[in-house]
């Protein structure tokens, strides 16, 4: 069956195939920088990637949700997670900053860590503006 695939592209793409790698592994061989390039941009490809995944996943969600469409089973949330949850809806928005402020946290990265646990499992939305970022319902 393999023969059958080459033959379907012209009677020498199987020689035309093999002396195209072989001219690859010698140039990789000769040049061991241009390994280095290539690696370096297909990180570069599949971060582009991943980002561009992300975007689509958000957006479908999105739509999803101006559809009424349901989403994964309800999430079971730890009592602060509940109170964060009831405090967003009472103010409307709000930043690490306010979580903060309203949970005793020393810092906000763990305000903050905590806000986008809640917006990674699709329980908030967030909007940055400026160096702020809010999350909202």
């Amino acid at each position: 069956m393999k023969d059958d695939v080459y033959k379907t592209f012209s009677p020498r793409f199987e020689e035309e195939v093999e002396n195209e790698a072989k001219r690859i592994a010698k140039k990789l061989k000769e040049e061991p920088l241009l390994i280095a390039v290539l690696l370096a941009k297909l990180t570069e490809e599949r971060e582009n990637t991943n980002r561009l995944m992300k975007t689509l996943t958000a957006r479908l969600e999105a739509i999803e949700k101006r559809l009424g469409v349901e989403g994964p089973e309800e999430a079971i949330l730890s009592e602060t997670d509940e109170a964060m949850m009831e405090f967003v809806k009472e103010i409307g928005k709000v930043t690490a900053e306010d979580v903060q402020k309203k949970f005793n946290y020393k810092g906000r990265n763990a305000a903050s860590q905590r806000l986008n646990r809640l917006y990674e499992s699709g329980l908030l939305r967030k909007k940055q503006a400026g160096k702020k970022v809010y999350y909202f319902i």
